[in-house]
């Protein structure tokens, strides 16, 4: 029987004072059993191994001698771990009181559910709203991208890639939850395996979703544990135009591996073009912008003590 609860699983790139926070968070804010930490860092080269070295000799440090993105590394850490639950956490989050004991207390009195996710928080406190997503089909990404979902807040399909018909506030199953804070049982690695390394650093949080619900286990939001997440401060930042090309090629791919065969050939060569030129667009705008996004969310400002 395993004796460790949690594995906290964190992969870093050039975010030493905001990795140092969140290990700092937890540290305040742990979990109700025996835990580890387990950080793979991607050649930060800016003080990260010599910090954790000096100030939090706990830590399993896994050190990579390039930037292998955020999937490889990831599994590098989730295979390290010895814990009964696995968190993936990126280093950009403040762990609340309780958190952690809540999201495996639910995890324990639900043994159907394999993922869940806390409600994530803008550090403003308003919801993150991608922590929680529905299945990423084309109306549900047309709907979010071009605003349509906006226009007509009733109409499901639209919404469904945020799931914005379901109150925030209300624990729920969802198709998948985000990679920056995600709780997973050690059952499901061992039946699925580990993250698709064919993804960077985006969708791979949706494909291992998609890929456990296909298996039979349940993904649920629950808010009532909750963290704050300073999205667009970890590794995008770094080298945002590779972010925003690496953010369109993780979906073709997700859409082409999981969801493609459900439409007719014509329709997925429209919509691969679609994807094109959003991309290219995407490009263009961010040409103009002093901070780069590679989707729909607006550019965020500094938080103290990020760099």
């Amino acid at each position: 029987m395993n004796d460790l609860l949690l594995s906290i699983c964190i992969v870093t790139y050039k975010t030493k004072n905001l990795l140092r926070n969140c290990l700092l968070s937890i540290r305040q804010n742990p979990p109700s059993g025996d835990f580890e930490f387990i950080v793979a860092d991607n050649n930060s080269a800016d003080g990260t191994i010599e910090m954790l070295q000096a100030e939090f000799p706990e830590v399993k440090v896994i050190i990579n001698s390039q930037n292998l993105g955020f999937t490889i590394p990831m599994n590098q850490a989730l295979k390290e771990a010895k814990g009964k639950y696995l968190l993936q956490l990126n280093p950009d989050t403040l762990i609340h009181p309780q958190a952690l004991t809540r999201l495996i207390d639910f995890m324990e009195n639900h043994p159907e559910i394999g993922i869940c996710s806390p409600k994530v928080l803008n550090d403003d406190g308003t919801m993150q709203k991608p922590c929680r997503r529905g299945e990423s089909r084309p109306l549900a990404v047309i709907g979010y991208f071009t605003g349509l979902g906006k226009v007509f807040p009733r109409n499901k399909p639209l919404n469904e890639y945020l799931m914005s018909y379901m109150d925030e506030d209300e624990t729920h199953a969802v198709a998948g939850v985000a990679g920056s804070c995600m709780l997973l049982r050690k059952e499901v690695i061992d039946q699925i395996g580990y993250l698709d390394e064919r993804f960077f650093a985006y969708q791979e949080d949706a494909d291992f979703c998609f890929r456990a619900r296909k298996a039979g286990w349940q993904v649920y939001y629950y808010p009532q544990a909750q963290i704050t997440h300073f999205g667009g401060l970890g590794g995008s930042r770094v080298h945002p135009y590779r972010s925003i090309y690496e953010w369109h090629k993780s979906y073709f791919l997700y859409y082409r591996k999981n969801l493609a065969s459900d439409y007719c050939f014509l329709f997925n060569g429209v919509y691969y073009v679609a994807m094109l030129v959003k991309f290219l667009v995407t490009l263009l705008v961010n040409l103009f912008r002093k901070e780069k996004t590679a989707g729909r969310q607006k550019p965020r400002r500094s938080i103290p003590g990020a760099s």
